[in-house]
């Protein structure tokens, strides 16, 4: 499976800052609960890389 292969799932995405300095994305679907812990540095970077694929996708939608 690939970035561009589709899947029928839905999941609920929550994100936001943990009492521990961290940032949390939490990922829910099916019974599944994934808990992911970034620095502030490393959520920024991961921030960038979101703007960038919005961008290369518009480019793509014309």
């Amino acid at each position: 499976m690939g970035i561009n292969t589709e899947r029928d799932i839905q999941a609920n995405l929550q994100i936001g800052p943990t009492d521990q300095g961290m940032i949390r994305l939490f990922i829910e679907a099916d019974g599944i609960e994934i808990p992911m812990d970034f620095d502030p540095e490393e959520a920024e970077e991961i921030a960038d890389e979101i703007r960038a694929a919005a961008q290369a996708a518009r480019a793509v939608k014309g």
